[in-house]
């Protein structure tokens, strides 16, 4: 059996968690709305493309360059870019909290998460990450992305951990599966006070055993 103070390591995703999705189909629903854009369209060209952008074969521009520029459009590029930033915000509670619990919680925290270059890149230097986290896996980094079990097997081997000293938090089922498959005790992030409390209760069993 596992002991709890044997943990040391606890992996997160970021979006969904802590910030909102970087771009997900809300906010490419309201960029159709706001840019006048047959949203289906521009969804099919996101879909098939996308994921070669977050594991970081292709930049933003040329993602852009298939999705949205592929025709003449009246708006610049720029201002497309600077709404696709604007779509990234910190949701209440959790990073604020996150970054104060890391300082006397006893151990070191990693993002493990899918995300394209420049949204990435954006996101850590906008909301401080570097504050919540001691590390970044991010699918773009690494060439893989989530639910592909080798980014957990890097993680596993960057943190230089067993999957036993490690526990996972996503707001995806799917990704959360994919961890605990690996042996990573993984939880399935439903709300800040649910979460805050796994945390606290991981931190005071750590502790005192």
């Amino acid at each position: 059996m596992q002991k709890v103070n044997d943990l040391k390591i606890l992996f997160f995703d970021i979006g969904g968690i802590l910030l909102s999705n970087g771009w997900g189909h809300e906010s490419r629903k309201k960029a159709a709305e706001v840019f006048g854009l047959n949203y289906a369209e521009i969804d099919g060209l996101h879909n098939f493309i996308f994921n070669v952008y977050e594991v970081g074969s292709i930049t933003l521009d040329e993602y852009l360059d298939t999705v949205i520029f592929n025709y003449p459009r009246d708006f610049v590029r720029q201002d497309f870019k600077d709404f696709m930033y604007a779509q990234s915000v910190e949701l209440p509670n959790m990073l604020q909290w996150l970054k104060e619990w890391k300082k006397d919680c006893g151990f070191r925290i990693i993002s493990v998460n899918n995300e394209g270059k420049e949204l990435n890149d954006y996101r850590v230097q906008k909301f401080k990450l570097h504050l919540a986290f001691d590390a970044f896996i991010s699918s773009c980094e690494v060439n893989m992305r989530k639910p592909d079990p080798r980014i957990f097997g890097l993680a596993l081997g960057i943190a230089q951990a067993s999957p036993s000293q490690c526990v996972y938090f996503d707001d995806r089922t799917m990704f959360a599966n994919a961890a605990q498959k690996l042996g990573i005790r993984s939880f399935h992030h439903v709300d800040f006070e649910t979460t805050k409390q796994i945390l606290e209760n991981l931190k005071k069993e750590n502790f005192n055993q």
